[in-house]
C-alpha cells in the first residue's frame, strides 16, 4: 500500500524535503511559485532577483505590501514565504543571475532550476548554465491571459534557444526624426529626447560619440545635451526649440510634405495667450486615463523639466538621469513631449496610462494567469523529482477554450534541434557582414553578446597562428577600434568563440558581403550553419579594402544602442517585442497545427513544426498600430 504524506507519496515527499531548487525571479510568477513551493513541501530553496519592489507590483505580487516598496524583491519574498512555512530553508540573493559569481558550479548545487524571468538575455543565460551543469530547467512566462510552461533537459528536449526568436522591433531614424505617422513613433522620439538631455550608457562610448558627432570637416556641432545645459534647462526655450524651431526647419523640406500632411509648429507665447488654457481633459475615470489638452501638456512639460533639472542639480556635476517608467517626472516628460509631437503631426493624443504602457513595453499582467502558471511549474517539477521526465509536457494556457473545451493544452516535448547554435554537439553559425566596416567592438557587443547572448566572450582567429582577437580579461587586447579586415579576417574566415562563464563554445563562420540592407550591420545565415565559401584571392581582398568606406559603417540595431545613434530607434532597451492574439488561437484550432513556441513573458514566438495533434493554442506578435512593441512584465 502506498504511503502518503499529505497528497504526495512518502518517497516524493522525502525527496522534496531534501532536494535543493533555484528560483530565478521573484516577480509576478516568482511570488506565486515561491509560495507554492513551500506549501508543497520544498524545504531548501534559493531565490535570486535584482529588482526592487515598486508600487505598480502590488496588484499582483502578493508577497509584497506597501511597506515593502523600495526593498529587495528576493529578500521580502523570502520573508513572506517563511510565514507559510517557518521551517523552510530559503536563501535570497539581491543580485543578477548573470553575475559571474553564479557559475556552472553554482548551478550544479541544485536538482532543479525554475525560471520566472521577464527578459530574453537572462533566459538565454540560465538556459546555457543549466545545459552546462546538466540540470533540468523549467521555463515559464505569461502575457495577459496567455501562459506557457515547458521543461528543458540537456540531450532530451529542445533548449530555450533551439527555435529562433523574432528580432527587436526597430524604427528608421528618419521616420522618428522627421515624419512620424503613429503615436509609437512620437513616444520613441520622446524617450530618445530624454536620453539625449540626460544621457545614459558607457562613459567611454559617450565620449567617443561626442568626439565623432562634434567634428564634421571644419564645422563644430553642439549636441542637444550641451545646448540644453547652456540654457540652464529652461523649459520655455526647450519647448520653442523642440516644437517650434525644429518643426519650422522640417517645413523647409518641401519634398517631405508633398504626400503628407505638414506639421503645425507650436509657440509657447501664442499658446499661453490663446484659448488653449480653457481646454479640458478628454475622457473619464482615473486621472492617468484622461487625455490632456495642449496647454495642460505644455504645463506638464514645463513642470517635468523643472523637476528633472532639480534632480540633476542635486546629484552634482556630471550627473546623469536614467529613464524609468515608474519615475513620475521622467514619465511626465515623455507623456508631455510625445503628445505635443502627436498634436503637431495631427495624430490623436494618448493618455498617460497609454503612453506608459507603450513606452514601458507593457502588456497588463494578470494575477490569475501567474497563479495558474506557477502551479503548473510545481506540477512539472514533481514529475522531474519522481523520475518521470518522459511524462513532462509543454503546457499552454489559452484565453479561450479549444475545440475540446480546454484552456490548458499539453504538448509533447520536442527533441533538441540538430541546428541549434547552443545545444548542438558542435555549435556553429555563419554570420554575414562587411569585414571592412564591422569593428571588433561591434563583433563583441552587437553580435556575440547581444545576438548570441554571451557574457564574456574570448575570440581566437583560426588562422594557424591562434591570433587572439578578443579577450575577456581586461587589458589583454586593445583591438576594439579596429576593423575585422585589419586582422586578416575575410570571406571564409573562422572564429572560435569561448565563454568560460557559460562553459560554451561557438564556431563563427564569416561570410563577407557588401550588399547588406541599409541600417543592417550583420545577418545570421539561416537556422543551420551554412558553409562559408572559400576565401577570396589576395587581389580581391585588396580591391575590397580599397573600395571600402569606413565612415559608412551602419549603426547597430541592438537593444543597447546608445541613445544618440541616429539611424535606429527602438522601444525600450532590454525588453522584447510581442503580445498575443486570440484570433491566432482560434485559427490554430481549425488548422490542427501546434501553437508557435511562445516566450509568453516577453511575447516572443518562434515557429514550430506542424504536428498532427489538434489544438487551439497560438501566440503571435500583436498587430496594433498603437502598441507596436510591447511585452509583458511578469
Amino acid at each position: 500500500m502506498v504511503q502518503l504524506v499529505g497528497s504526495l507519496r512518502k518517497e516524493l515527499a522525502d525527496s522534496l524535503s531534501t532536494c535543493k531548487v533555484l528560483v530565478v525571479g521573484a516577480g509576478g510568477i516568482g511570488c506565486e511559485l515561491l509560495k507554492n513551493l513551500v506549501l508543497t513541501g520544498f524545504k531548501n530553496i534559493e531565490v535570486i532577483d535584482l529588482d526592487t519592489i515598486d508600487v505598480s507590483n502590488l496588484n499582483r505580487q502578493f508577497l509584497f505590501q506597501k511597506k515593502h516598496v523600495g526593498k529587495s524583491k528576493a529578500q521580502v519574498a523570502k520573508e513572506s514565504a517563511l510565514q507559510f512555512c517557518p521551517t523552510a530553508n530559503i536563501t535570497a540573493y539581491h543580485d543578477s543571475i548573470m553575475n559571474p559569481d553564479y557559475n556552472v558550479e553554482f548551478f550544479r548545487n541544485f536538482m532543479l532550476v525554475m525560471n520566472a524571468l521577464d527578459n530574453r538575455a537572462a533566459r538565454n543565460h540560465v538556459n546555457r548554465m543549466c545545459l552546462a551543469a546538466d540540470i533540468p530547467l523549467i521555463e515559464s512566462g505569461t502575457a495577459g491571459y496567455l501562459g506557457q510552461v515547458t521543461v528543458i533537459k540537456k540531450g532530451m528536449t529542445e533548449c530555450y534557444e533551439c527555435q529562433p526568436k523574432p528580432t527587436q522591433k526597430t524604427f528608421p531614424g528618419c521616420t522618428i526624426r522627421n515624419t512620424p505617422s503613429e503615436p509609437i513613433h512620437c513616444i520613441v522620439w520622446a524617450k530618445y529626447l530624454f536620453n539625449m538631455l540626460c544621457p545614459i550608457g558607457n562613459p567611454e562610448d559617450t565620449a567617443a560619440r561626442a568626439t565623432a558627432s562634434e567634428k564634421d570637416g571644419d564645422i563644430k556641432r553642439v549636441s542637444t545635451k550641451e545646448w540644453a545645459r547652456s540654457t540652464g534647462y529652461d523649459p520655455v526655450k526647450l519647448f520653442n526649440k523642440l516644437f517650434k524651431d525644429d518643426i519650422m526647419y522640417l517645413l523647409t523640406m518641401d519634398k517631405l510634405w508633398k504626400k503628407r500632411k505638414a506639421p503645425l509648429p507650436l509657440d509657447w507665447q501664442q499658446l499661453e495667450n490663446s484659448a488653449y488654457p480653457q481646454e479640458e481633459s478628454v475622457g473619464s475615470g482615473l486621472k492617468d486615463q484622461q487625455v490632456l489638452g495642449v496647454w495642460a501638456l505644455c504645463q506638464l512639460f514645463q513642470h517635468s523639466v523643472e523637476t528633472l533639472r532639480s534632480q540633476l542639480q542635486e546629484k552634482g556635476e556630471g550627473a546623469e538621469l536614467v529613464w524609468d517608467k515608474d519615475d513620475p517626472p521622467a514619465m511626465d516628460f515623455v507623456t508631455a513631449a510625445a503628445n505635443l509631437r502627436m498634436h503637431i503631426f495631427s495624430m490623436n493624443m494618448k493618455s498617460r496610462f497609454d503612453v506608459k504602457s507603450m513606452a514601458g513595453n507593457i502588456i497588463p499582467a494578470i494575477a490569475t494567469t501567474n497563479a495558474v502558471i506557477a502551479g503548473l511549474i510545481v506540477l512539472e517539477g514533481l514529475k522531474i523529482l519522481s523520475g518521470e521526465l518522459e511524462s513532462c509536457r509543454t503546457i499552454f494556457l489559452n484565453k479561450c477554450p479549444n475545440l475540446r473545451k480546454k484552456l490548458l493544452v499539453p504538448c509533447v516535448l520536442d527533441p533538441p534541434s540538430v541546428n541549434c547554435y547552443v545545444c548542438a554537439s558542435k555549435p556553429e553559425v555563419t554570420v554575414k557582414l562587411n569585414v571592412h566596416k564591422t569593428m571588433v567592438l561591434s563583433l563583441q557587443d552587437r553580435i556575440l553578446k547581444e545576438r548570441f547572448g554571451m557574457v564574456a566572450p574570448d575570440v581566437q582567429i583560426e588562422d594557424g597562428k591562434g591570433t587572439i582577437l578578443i579577450s575577456s580579461e581586461e587589458g589583454e587586447t586593445e583591438t576594439n577600434s579596429k576593423f575585422l579586415a585589419d586582422f586578416g579576417i575575410r570571406n571564409g574566415s573562422r572564429l572560435q568563440v569561448d565563454d568560460f562563464l557559460q562553459d560554451y563554445t561557438l564556431l563563427v563562420n564569416v561570410l563577407h558581403t557588401e550588399e547588406l540592407e541599409r541600417d543592417v550591420e550583420f545577418e545570421v545565415v539561416g537556422e543551420a550553419p551554412d558553409k562559408a565559401p572559400p576565401p577570396q584571392t589576395n587581389q580581391e581582398d585588396v580591391n575590397s579594402i580599397t573600395n571600402g568606406n569606413k565612415d559608412s559603417a551602419q549603426p547597430s540595431t541592438s537593444s543597447k544602442a546608445p541613445a544618440q545613434d541616429d539611424d535606429i530607434m527602438i522601444v525600450d532597451s532590454d525588453e522584447e517585442e510581442g503580445g498575443s492574439s486570440s484570433s491566432a488561437a482560434a485559427a490554430a484550432a481549425t488548422s490542427g497545427t501546434k501553437r508557435k513556441h511562445s516566450d509568453a513573458e516577453t511575447g516572443e514566438t518562434s515557429t514550430k513544426r506542424p504536428r498532427t495533434v489538434q489544438s487551439s493554442e497560438a501566440a503571435a506578435p500583436t498587430d496594433n498600430d498603437d502598441d507596436d512593441d510591447i511585452i509583458a512584465l511578469d
